[in-house]
């Protein structure tokens, strides 16, 4: 008989505080120790384990973890065979991907992977990079790299594979990207076995179904308004286009309200235009989740 318990990995570091701010949208409260490897959590049916991204694939592979949110990027170097329940692209500024790329040093000769014979390669993500030099025919020495990479071309490596989101810390450098090999986003992945099982299964779609709610939410804001049925068809083409407001009925008849989603970046300009349009009782509020 399973036990009704969730084993979720959260990953330490770079993800840790998006990962639980996430959480916290989605409506889990998420509470870490600097003593405690064992987050506490609002929900009696999970428990949680602060693991590095680098490692979670592997920990929810071997069943340690039933679940577990990590890079794509560090799934494909850890050759986990698991499931992948959710694509969550939140992390970082921009909330999107990041890339893996070869970069080489401005002046360097290098123009494609195929120049790489026989040299040096600094990286963290090596078994990828193996993979990726043997899938070219090209041989070349791959060392990891515990981190500071874009400072080793020239002197201690010929080239890099990086990860970057803008590219800018490697044109910082003085480095160039020569070829891109990967890009990877956070996934929740759950271990084969835990996602045959009924209960877990259920309980890791309802995770997803909030998590993507939550992502859904960001950036954006509720608005709500009362307008005069005279002042609705100005009102409403004051609105972006595409946006369906829900339109109810006041007590007073001559009354309507206006409730409807938007971009929270565009509302500090919207705001003064639907006062002006005839617009009252103007409320913006925020959106902790959005479930089609």
């Amino acid at each position: 008989m399973t036990s009704n318990k969730l084993k979720l990995g959260i990953p330490k570091g770079s993800l840790e505080n998006a990962t639980i701010d996430l959480f916290r949208r989605a409506g889990f409260n998420i509470s870490v120790s600097s003593r405690s490897y064992f987050p506490s959590i609002d929900d009696p049916e999970i428990e949680c384990m602060l693991i590095r991204a680098q490692e979670m694939a592997r920990y929810v592979e071997d069943g340690i973890l039933d679940a577990g949110l990590t890079g794509h990027d560090w799934v494909k170097e850890s050759e986990a065979d698991v499931e992948t329940v959710a694509d969550l692209v939140y992390s970082k500024a921009s909330f999107g991907k990041v890339r893996w790329v070869l970069a080489v040093p401005e002046s360097s000769p290098v123009q494609s992977v195929k120049d790489l014979e026989g040299k040096i390669i600094a990286t963290e993500l090596v078994q990828f990079t193996k993979n990726y030099l043997k899938a070219n025919g090209v041989n070349a020495k791959v060392e990891f790299s515990w981190g500071a990479t874009e400072v080793k071309p020239p002197v201690l490596a010929d080239a890099i594979v990086e990860v970057t989101e803008t590219g800018s810390s490697l044109r910082a450098n003085k480095l160039r990207i020569v070829e891109e090999l990967m890009s990877s986003n956070t996934q929740l992945i759950a271990n084969k076995t835990s996602w045959a099982d009924a209960w877990k299964h259920q309980k890791l779609s309802d995770i997803r179904l909030l998590l993507d709610g939550a992502i859904a939410a960001l950036g954006k804001v509720g608005l709500m308004l009362n307008v005069r049925r005279s002042d609705l068809d100005k009102v409403l083409a004051t609105l972006p286009a595409l946006k369906n407001p829900t339109i109810s009925q006041l007590s007073d008849s001559e009354w309507v309200a206006v409730n409807t989603i938007l971009d929270e970046i565009t509302v500090r300009n919207l705001i003064p235009r639907l006062k002006a349009a005839g617009a009252q009782g103007i409320v913006e509020y925020p959106l902790n989740k959005i479930v089609m």
